[in-house]
């Protein structure tokens, strides 16, 4: 509502469940906002025997993935954002416009 462009989303989906559900709540959370989603995953092995899914992701409004990094390392990813492109999504599907306050 009040014109957000971005949302930066830290994580830490285990192996188990980021491998069935980690792209598409992603991806469906830039879609359903029209915002681009940086999303930051934990990866690798922890004390407690937990493994980290990894695949942190950038995310376009329309639901495309731009960047993705492994499931194994410590990854540095990065991806160019469009205002253009944002802009577009939104007057072509004013779905932001439809929400009930």
């Amino acid at each position: 509502r009040r014109g957000a462009e971005l949302l930066c989303m830290p994580a830490a989906f285990t192996r188990k469940t980021g491998r069935d559900h980690w792209h598409l709540l992603v991806r469906s959370r830039a879609v359903e906002n029209q915002c681009y989603a940086i999303a930051a995953n934990q990866v690798g092995e922890h004390s407690l025997g937990s493994v980290s899914f990894g695949h942190s992701l950038i995310v376009d409004p329309w639901g495309t993935v731009l960047a993705e990094a492994s499931g194994s390392d410590a990854d540095v990813i990065f991806a160019d954002l469009s205002a253009d492109l944002l802009q577009n999504v939104r007057q072509k599907l004013p779905a932001l416009q439809h929400r009930r306050l």
